[in-house]
């Protein structure tokens, strides 16, 4: 069974002297010592340790597992010792997408002389606790050889505490000397530049590529922790990896590039329906708020509450699945031969593929004309996904064009999204359709579903509107003029 933590961490010169953080209801107690010995776990090339993320088995406190979640501010999670040094399959799954199934060993021992400070309210409740840690730690399992002692400070809310009290204690903290730790872990800190990512070019495509799959194996951690938004997180940074391996294929490698694009396509089918529901969800909640309650018949409420906690539960088994799979953990070393091989790319050869997809998504927009309809919205929910690989590819290629490619973005970007609120209308409209007939086969008055997939009807018509005047506006807007098409 496994606890969270919220803490956040500091620097500290060996000779300071410990914060005093007693004042504003709060009572510093003197300290309590303990001796501590951990041993360090990770992969042979530190895969964890460059992530930020640090696994330790300490005989005192069992597994931790620490993952960053900005500077110098974590979260941990704290898991039962068990009978051997394994490490416990649980917490092996967490890491997955970091280790892509690879042994995790002892790597660092690190022994911590820890004077720990209770912070506590006037009734005597605990509310935080500060740990003034003195450290000695070395590297093991056969690397070059490295011993380091330094001073951390700790500072880790007691569960009933409010969030708030972390940014109170931080600024106490800063005040009287400490800083925000560097170094996301003590393994970090010992290993330092070890871990840093030395695989070549930082130019913009492989720059962004690496970006965004950091971003999905974070996003496949929080998932697995409970973290919220962490579908759409997911989604998301795979729907950029595979829209920039699809327009820039011929700068990766066409063949590897294609075959990836595919598989992030699976895994975008089998996260997109949990993410679906949550959205749709909180759009027609968010509808049903604005109709005056006279209109509003039976308890259509709680009907979606009941429709879509159903949904919810089944599709998001599904996308845990699929994070369970052999397939997905495949694409994730794929992902990662890929970008280890990507050459860089110099600034001339970005051009051609920033013209091919701006072409495409003007050749969609004709394509809408003379539609109406079910085609129409089918037409215009094809512009909207060239749209947006356009901006996608404008995000990759901005370090190297920069001011160059902003209007033509923003324009790009202004289309997307008034699309986008189009085609929720589009689902929304088949979801009322689908909840009135169920309802009425309920013997449920349907009316005020009615009502809603009216408004929505004539937003669509609003929208597509408002699309016609911001595509004019793209047209005649400034860009570079490379991109004419």
């Amino acid at each position: 069974m496994k606890s969270v933590v919220s803490e956040r961490k500091y620097e500290l010169s060996l000779k300071a002297r410990v914060p005093q953080l007693a004042g504003k209801g709060i009572t510093q107690e003197a300290p309590a010592e303990h001796k501590l010995a951990a041993d360090y776990y990770d992969t042979k090339d530190f895969q964890l340790a460059r992530a930020g993320i640090a696994l330790r088995r300490s005989s005192g406190t069992g597994w931790c597992l620490r993952l960053p979640f900005s500077a110098g501010t974590g979260q941990e999670l704290r898991f039962p010792l068990g009978e051997d040094a394994k490490v416990p399959a649980p917490v092996a799954t967490l890491v997955r997408a970091f280790t892509l199934d690879r042994k995790l060993r002892p790597v660092a021992q690190v022994r911590t002389d820890r004077f720990t400070h209770r912070l506590t309210d006037a009734s005597g409740r605990t509310l935080a606790t500060l740990a003034d840690d003195h450290v000695t730690a070395e590297v093991l399992g056969g690397q070059e050889l490295r011993l380091d002692r330094w001073r951390e400070l700790d500072v880790e809310l007691a569960p009933e505490s409010a969030p708030e009290l972390l940014a109170r204690l931080d600024r106490s903290l800063r005040k009287r000397g400490a800083e925000s730790a560097w170094w996301p872990s003590k393994l970090q800190r010992l290993l330092g530049d070890g871990t840093a990512d030395a695989r070549g070019s930082r130019e913009a495509l492989p720059a962004y590529l690496r970006e965004h799959f950091e971003r999905l194996r974070r996003a496949d951690l929080g998932f697995r922790v409970g973290a919220d938004d962490s579908v759409h997180q997911l989604r998301v940074a795979a729907r950029k990896l595979r829209s920039a391996l699809q327009t820039f294929k011929p700068l990766v490698g066409k063949k590897k590039a294609v075959a990836v694009a595919e598989e992030l396509k699976w895994l975008g089918g089998e996260l997109a329906p949990a993410r679906d529901a949550e959205v749709s969800q909180a759009r027609l909640e968010s509808c049903l708020d604005d109709v005056p309650s006279e209109l509003v018949f039976g308890p259509l409420r709680q009907y979606l509450t009941r429709d879509y906690a159903r949904t919810s539960q089944t599709e998001l088994a599904r996308a845990a699945e699929a994070l369970s799979s052999t397939r997905y953990v495949t694409l994730l070393r794929s992902i990662a031969t890929l970008l280890d091989q990507t050459p860089p790319v110099r600034k001339k050869r970005l051009r051609k593929p920033m013209r091919k997809t701006a072409r495409k998504l003007y050749r969609a927009t004709a394509a809408t004309e003379g539609l109406s309809g079910a085609e129409l919205e089918k037409a215009l929910h094809n512009v909207r996904k060239k749209a947006k690989r356009a901006r996608y590819a404008a995000d990759a290629v901005r370090p190297v064009f920069g001011k160059k490619l902003r209007a033509w973005r923003k324009n790009v970007k202004a289309v997307q999204q008034t699309l986008g609120k189009h085609q929720d209308s589009v689902v929304d409209r088949e979801a009322l359709r689908h909840f009135a007939i169920d309802g009425f086969s309920e013997n449920q008055n349907t009316f005020t579903f009615g009502l809603l997939y009216g408004r929505d009807e004539a937003a669509a018509s609003g929208l597509r509107d408002r699309f016609a005047d911001e595509w004019r506006t793209l047209r005649k807007g400034k860009r570079p003029a490379w991109l004419k098409v």
